[in-house]
């Protein structure tokens, strides 16, 4: 019978000493996934807008956009900005072009989400806020998106947690984020795995903290 050698799967003792150089890197991680988020909300929400439009270009523009983003890998599309675009004279560093390829990508789902969520309110909501002779725009503003945004934030909250998880494709191109000090240590001291496992359970604490803030906030927005 052969016995499993522990030590080979989860060294405790190189975890331990090496896991503040690994933690080291969250700065980016949260980074990448925060500002990925931020963009991609300001994006998306204007493409959900062009989405239910009634101008032909603006929804097709939007409809296309969506399908092809959220067709293609993100990996690739990191690959495009760090790797590929210096071929035609545009140099990104990584962490902007994490940034960009992060904000790029969610923006698609983000935009679905809104769209669904503003498609949820009942079209009464419209003709109310038109009748009382406010402006479209103020109505979409001050009617129409406050009761979508209740209905957004379960499903938004989950793309930022998708985006914390997805951040550890930016070590792909060099960011020095806690998956690339993990591959750094795993090399230098020839233990990938345990190095992996570290990393696993970093990312499963922050996304466990994560949740705990997600319900409180659910349950906030929830109230009203």
């Amino acid at each position: 019978m052969t016995t499993i050698k522990w030590e080979y799967i989860f060294n405790l003792q190189t975890a331990i000493e090496n896991f503040g150089y690994v933690f080291s890197g969250i700065g980016y991680t949260l980074l990448i996934s925060g500002m990925g988020f931020l963009f991609g909300l300001v994006w998306g929400f204007m493409l959900a807008l062009m989405r239910t439009s009634r101008f032909f270009l603006f929804n097709k523009f939007a409809t296309l956009y969506i399908s092809f983003m959220r067709g293609t890998p993100t990996l690739v599309l990191l690959f495009i900005l760090y790797f590929g675009f210096p071929f035609i004279g545009v140099y990104f560093d990584a962490v902007p072009a994490a940034i960009i390829g992060f904000s790029l990508s969610s923006s698609a789902y983000i935009a679905e989400i809104i769209r669904s969520a503003l498609e949820a309110i009942d079209y009464g909501q419209w003709e109310a806020g038109m009748s009382l002779g406010l402006p479209r725009k103020k109505v979409l503003f001050k009617v129409i998106v406050p009761q979508a945004l209740r209905i957004a934030v379960p499903p938004l909250s989950n793309v930022i947690l998708d985006l914390v998880k997805s951040s550890a494709l930016a070590a792909m191109i060099t960011v020095p984020d806690i998956f690339q000090n993990a591959k750094i240590v795993g090399g230098r001291e020839n233990d990938y795995m345990t190095m992996y496992i570290l990393v696993a359970l970093i990312y499963w604490a922050i996304c466990s903290l994560y949740e705990v803030l997600q319900r409180k906030l659910e349950k906030q927005f929830g109230s009203y």
